[in-house]
């Protein structure tokens, strides 16, 4: 199989991107990129870091320069942070290079999936379904506006994600 675009997968946070991106990608044989780890390490430090020290303005800023630089690269799999969607901008970017795929999931399964996790700056002091169930009502409309494509991750192994996008592609 070839890939002759950027695949982006966007969604909350704990919906399977990263996951599934490396997956992916194998089976198109094509490079995996996961934005958060791309900008930690052109950053030397953490996401939260980042937030704590320049806010999340700046992070948002940081997203946006990182797809303008994919934009010129070879077809990858890319996994978007949870926020990537939220910027005008970065949906322009991904679509006029890719396709791009919503992952969906209940509070509920992101709960379970993110709970113990201590490195998602947007839920410290906010771990709970509620505060998630708020978080997504809120990005949820970007992320529709954004996908061409919506994938559900509840009660799904990250192999059958795959077979499924692989299918829709």
């Amino acid at each position: 199989m070839e890939l002759h675009k950027h695949i982006f997968l966007v969604g909350f946070m704990g919906c399977g991107k990263s996951t599934v991106a490396k997956l992916l990608s194998e089976s198109y044989n094509v490079r995996h990129i996961d934005t958060d780890a791309e900008i930690v390490n052109e950053q030397k430090m953490s996401i939260a870091d980042i937030f704590e020290r320049y806010g999340e303005e700046h992070f948002r800023k940081l997203e946006t320069n990182l797809l303008l630089r994919l934009k010129e690269e070879a077809p990858a799999v890319i996994a978007c942070g949870g926020g990537m969607a939220v910027r005008d901008a970065n949906i322009d970017i991904m679509k006029s290079c890719g396709t791009v795929i919503m992952l969906t999931a209940t509070p509920e399964t992101i709960y379970k999936r993110v709970r113990h996790q201590t490195d998602r700056p947007i839920l410290n002091g906010h771990m709970n379904v509620e505060y998630i169930s708020d978080l997504m009502d809120k990005r949820t409309p970007y992320y529709n506006r954004a996908s061409d494509v919506k994938v559900t991750t509840d009660n799904t192994s990250p192999e059958e994600i795959v077979q499924k996008i692989v299918e829709i592609i």
